[in-house]
């Protein structure tokens, strides 16, 4: 038997769960974006400069009269914020000029930073110059003779006489060879920096064997002129050299034995500015207020000044000096009046 009954299929649609809509990524972004303005008002307030934090304050306050009179800006990076009286709507606030943002050094510590690195730039050519002596053979044997230092005046250096390796000719201001080599590497290096020299020259108590006028004064400051010439020689700018000076026995490196060779030596002091001035202001005298200018007219009723004496010719001068020639005292008669 046949079945024609119809066979029926029933499809069933599955649906997932309604739209919730997305109102909470917007309350999300809002909150995130809370956030972040948070964050980053507080990241201002601890970089913010106390006066930074007064033009801010001062904004918020009153911003009609704070941005018509100083700035739009609520931190200004270039001008000064100021409340404008006749502009502002707060009257109790009165205008009162913000202290300059810049930073404002004394004297005193500008100085002390300028000290500070000269003192690191004279180290700097301290450890050259020692490096120098130790990677030059020539210099390395006369390492012991050379002394490097930093004083109050500068870079100090001491080069000094061995008991048996002078730098000079026994009382001359002639220098050996060695020593001229030690000026002259030196010169390189010393003409490194601005820094302008002093030049002085020293020697031990032995009284000097020669004869006339000329002592260990003279023969200390020769030398030191010598060493002077040797670095100009080497290439050192002979207008940098601030001050050439002999001292004689009256500065001993080793006072307990003034014969020691050590008190025979030649210090160059590579010069801090303020050194410098010291020295430079004791070389130039200022002209008193009072001193008449060069081609000024005398004053009403003042006197006329006297005119300078003719400077004397060497003989002049000589006979001048001599006033106990044959042992009798001579003197000038005085000027009868006319």
């Amino acid at each position: 038997m046949e079945n024609n009954q119809p066979i029926i299929i029933k499809r069933v649609k599955r649906f997932g769960g309604g739209h919730h809509g997305g109102a909470w990524k917007i309350a999300f972004a809002d909150f995130a974006t809370a956030m972040m303005a948070f964050f980053l008002v507080l990241w201002l307030l601890s970089t913010a400069t106390p006066e930074q934090k007064i033009a801010i304050a001062g904004y918020f306050k009153d911003p009609i009269g704070f941005s018509e009179s100083g700035t739009p800006y609520i931190i200004d990076l270039g001008g000064s914020p100021e409340l404008a009286p006749e502009k502002t709507i707060n009257p109790e606030v009165q205008s009162e000029p913000t202290p300059d943002t810049s930073i404002q050094l004394d004297k005193d510590a500008v100085e002390s930073m300028a000290e500070q690195v000269e003192k690191d730039r004279l180290n700097l050519v301290l450890q050259e110059l020692q490096n120098k002596v130790e990677e030059n053979p020539q210099l390395q044997k006369f390492k012991d003779q050379i002394l490097f230092e930093i004083t109050q005046d500068g870079l100090r250096i001491q080069i000094m006489d061995a008991e048996n390796r002078p730098m000079f000719d026994l009382g001359s201001a002639r220098l050996q060879p060695y020593f001229e080599d030690i000026l002259l590497a030196m010169a390189d290096t010393i003409k490194a920096v601005p820094n302008k020299i002093s030049i002085s020259g020293h020697t031990d108590a032995k009284p000097y064997a020669g004869t006339g006028d000329y002592g260990n004064w003279e023969l200390s400051a020769n030398r030191a002129n010598a060493a002077r010439r040797a670095l100009v020689a080497g290439g050192y700018p002979d207008a940098q050299v601030a001050r050439v000076v002999g001292y004689a026995s009256s500065s001993l490196f080793d006072r307990e034995n003034p014969l020691n060779p050590v008190n025979r030596r030649i210090d160059i002091i590579v010069l801090t500015k303020k050194a410098q001035r010291t020295i430079e202001g004791e070389q130039t005298s200022p002209t008193p207020p009072d001193a008449a200018q060069p081609g000024a007219a005398p004053a009403p009723g003042a006197a006329a000044p006297t005119p300078e004496p003719e400077p004397m010719q060497p003989r002049e001068l000589r006979e001048k000096l001599n006033i106990f020639e044959d042992g009798v005292l001579k003197m000038d008669e005085p000027n009868k009046p006319q």
